[in-house]
């Protein structure tokens, strides 16, 4: 029988949800052996130039100046949710009085009937649309960026984009004065409009990335858009709805997260429009932490993974040769509740592997746990659910106080700064709600 821990619970419940809390301390001083702190770190980034400036441009935004940085972050169910990545974003969004920047790319995924993130919110009548992900096999639809895709197939709806919806943590909020819509323009079957006609200077329509931009007249944190099929379009023809993207002008990070519940390599292959839209950014940080799903069967492949893993890797540089690239090594789990999965610890080598090759760094998430089976005492401590797979929300906010805690002592090192000068702001962050 598992033994219930009410107190550690329900403290890490609370200072999850009602603020940016730094709940590891508390965690460690409980459970001293729930974790690998010196594993904790990101591997080779001091041999990395393309680190050394991303955390001189980071050191930048942290002291005060006026300058934009990106980062993004790509992988399965752990990102869609955007528990621990929206708990960084957080971070690093409050970390100065200027580093507060876009919301940047997202996706409508109650629009195609899956959890969306709690900080944003996309409105329709859901029942008039379907959703296509890239991770199901017998899914077939034209995926872009997030591997995602809402369809519509009916006469007329209403959208409403809402920028702030579950946010109002350390007051980040966000506004935006131009919106892209990223959906299927190489039809002409549907016309897409603001519902407010005044408040759009320009309405364009860009064949590269495949989507229409709205340039609005002031700052906002809501829009209402008409998706209506046109007269003459056949009543079978679909709209295509594969992204939004909220922008402004202010400086500061925009920590975009991108996640297919269920997502693995040969999913984000499918997605025919990927690296043409990837190819409108230039992240000077890209994340990846995809491959649970890849492990998550009994015929695991290391050949393929590596392989697949590699062709990945060299899509995001031919997009941004300059940007950092940071490789997660996946959590402990379990597979199909019954076992540790013992394909996690080939995927480890392998990640560490094509990390040294190419100058890029590792957060080894699987050796911070504890390895293969540690799940299981995750699980004890109510950090993880039944499944040994996800986490629950205090787990998820553990996971993403290691993460800062592994990124901001690396920040300390490549930069001079004094040790955990960086960390002791970041834990008072919180406080400041």
């Amino acid at each position: 029988m598992r033994k219930l821990l009410p107190g550690l619970a329900a403290m890490l419940w609370v200072f999850t949800a009602l603020s940016q809390n730094y709940v590891l301390d508390s965690v460690i001083t409980v459970y001293p052996d729930l974790v690998n702190l010196e594993a904790n770190t990101l591997y080779y980034a001091e041999e990395s130039p393309e680190f050394s400036r991303f955390f001189s441009k980071l050191d930048s935004v942290y002291s005060g100046k006026r300058e934009k940085l990106h980062i993004m972050h790509i992988g399965g169910s752990h990102i869609q949710a955007d528990f621990y990545s929206n708990k960084l974003r957080t971070y690093l969004q409050n970390m100065s009085e200027v580093a507060t920047s876009q919301r940047g790319f997202v996706f409508p995924y109650h629009l195609a009937h899956t959890n969306n993130p709690l900080n944003y919110r996309v409105e329709a009548n859901n029942d008039l649309w379907e959703g296509y992900r890239c991770s199901v096999n017998h899914h077939q639809s034209t995926w872009g960026l997030s591997g995602v895709t809402a369809a519509f197939c009916r006469v007329r709806d209403t959208i409403v984009v809402k920028s702030n919806y579950k946010n109002d943590v350390l007051n980040t909020r966000y506004c935006f004065n131009r919106l892209r819509v990223f959906y299927d323009t190489w039809t002409d079957d549907y016309d897409v409009r603001v519902t407010e006609p005044d408040l759009v200077v320009m309405d364009t329509i860009v064949d590269q990335g495949k989507y229409r931009e709205f340039r609005f007249n002031s700052d906002i944190e809501e829009i209402s858009l008409v998706v209506e099929r046109k007269f003459d379009a056949g009543r079978d023809t679909e709209f295509l709805l594969m992204g939004l993207e909220m922008m402004n002008d202010e400086p500061g990070i925009e920590y975009t997260s991108i996640g297919a519940n269920g997502a693995k390599f040969d999913s984000y292959f499918r997605c025919d429009l990927f690296e043409e839209q990837l190819a409108l950014y230039s992240p000077d940080l890209f994340i990846i932490s995809i491959g649970t799903n890849d492990a998550y069967t009994p015929n695991f492949k290391p050949e393929k993974f590596e392989s697949q893993y590699e062709e990945f890797l060299q899509m995001v540089k031919r997009v941004n040769p300059e940007c950092a690239i940071l490789l997660t090594v996946p959590n402990d789990s379990y597979y199909k509740r019954r076992h540790p999965n013992p394909h996690t610890e080939k995927q480890q080598k392998i990640i560490h592997e094509l990390a040294r090759r190419h100058q890029m760094a590792v957060w080894d998430f699987y050796e911070v746990m504890g390895g293969l089976g540690a799940s299981g005492q995750w699980y004890q401590k109510e950090l993880m659910p039944n499944d040994r797979i996800h986490f629950t929300l205090p787990g998820y906010s553990v996971k993403a106080d290691l993460l800062l805690d592994a990124l901001v002592k690396q920040w300390e090192q490549m930069t001079s700064r004094p040790v955990n000068s960086l960390l002791t702001h970041f834990k008072t962050i919180g406080e400041q709600n």
